[in-house]
Formats: structure tokens, C-alpha cells, sequence
């Protein structure tokens, strides 16, 4: 009888194990990088979004003497995620100025989510609206997963590009999920470090 029930007991803490392992995995694959966006060593496409005072902005006019940081967020609105990159961003903006970039964050947000979220957290670089998705579509980073007519429409997968005051994308990092994103600190280690 002991053995029956050992026997059940191995059985389920298997399955249990198993399941979790399946579990883990698929979250693993949920946040991998993936291979989107522009292709490295390139002209950087064009930005045609506009900032915050209605303006249409360009890279020349956003990039610092080494060029450009652009953060490609869902939303400033409803993902709690985005905000919280947003404001680590803001929180070392100052390192990536003092290694000579400028930096910008670019969504499908309204200019009036982003004027009021910028004004809530002092962010000190230009948010970007990219309502009519070109800017997402151009870069190849437009979220596959929502199609014309869904209210998410129009967002990017999550992540950043870095282009050199030459207009060449020198480096780019997207992920497929929402949770996972660009770590600022690793950012600013690889181009203090002359990145390439």
C-alpha cells in the first residue's frame, strides 16, 4: 500500500514539476529579444512623429554631437510598464547627455497623454506621437499582434535605438513581451565604452 502511494505522490509532484517548467518556459519566450527594427549599419528611416507642441521633429534636430537614444514605448497612458521605463530613462537621461546623445521616446499616444505625463514626471526629454504609425512602420517595429481598427493599434514592440550623429543605426534591442524591457544601465555601459 506504501508503495502505491509513493508511487501516486512521485506521479503528481511530476506533473507538478512539469507543468511549472512549461510554465516558466513560455514566459521566457514571451520576453525574448527579438529581431525587429532597423538594420544595423543603415541610414536610420526618417522620424515623422511630433512632439509635445504639435511640432514635426527630425533626428538632426533630437540628436546630441553622437547622436540619438529613442525609446519606442507602448503607451503613456494605460501600460504601467512603459511608465516605469520611462521615468528610469528620465532618471539617467543625464548620463547619456554628458556621453553626448540626445533622447527621445516615441508611442501612438495623443500629444495631450503625453504633454500631461511629461508634466507629471518632469521628463526631461521630447515624447513623440506617432498616431499615424509611420514612424513605427518605417522603423519595422510595428506590434504584428493588433491590426487596422484594434484600439491598440499603432503601438511598437518595446525597446530602443540608438543612432550615431552620422544617421547609421549603430544598435537596436526590441522585445517580443511587454514586461521585459532595455536595461538604461547596460545601455549607458556599452556606449561609454564606445559601442560600435
Amino acid at each position: 500500500m506504501n508503495k502505491i502511494i509513493n508511487f501516486k505522490t512521485k506521479r503528481k509532484i511530476r506533473i507538478v514539476l512539469l507543468s511549472l517548467l512549461l510554465l516558466l518556459t513560455n514566459k521566457a519566450f514571451a520576453n525574448t529579444s527579438i529581431n525587429v527594427g532597423p538594420t544595423l549599419g543603415k541610414q536610420a528611416p526618417a522620424i515623422t512623429a511630433i512632439n509635445t507642441l504639435q511640432q514635426l521633429v527630425n533626428i538632426k534636430q533630437l540628436s546630441g554631437e553622437q547622436g540619438l537614444i529613442i525609446l519606442f514605448f507602448r503607451s503613456a497612458d494605460w501600460c504601467p510598464f512603459c511608465k516605469r521605463h520611462l521615468i528610469e530613462l528620465n532618471n539617467q537621461a543625464e548620463d547619456f547627455i554628458q556621453l553626448g546623445y540626445g533622447l527621445s521616446a516615441i508611442s501612438y499616444d495623443n500629444t495631450d497623454i503625453l504633454k500631461k505625463f511629461s508634466k507629471q514626471q518632469n521628463i526631461s526629454f521630447p515624447l513623440l506621437s506617432d498616431q499615424n504609425v509611420q514612424t513605427m512602420s518605417a522603423y519595422n517595429i510595428l506590434n504584428k499582434e493588433y491590426s487596422l481598427g484594434d484600439d491598440n493599434y499603432g503601438i511598437p514592440y518595446p525597446g530602443v535605438v540608438v543612432i550615431d550623429n552620422q544617421g547609421n543605426v549603430i544598435h537596436k534591442h526590441f522585445f517580443k513581451g511587454y514586461k521585459k524591457r532595455v536595461k538604461f544601465n547596460e545601455l549607458y555601459r556599452q556606449l561609454k565604452k564606445g559601442l560600435k
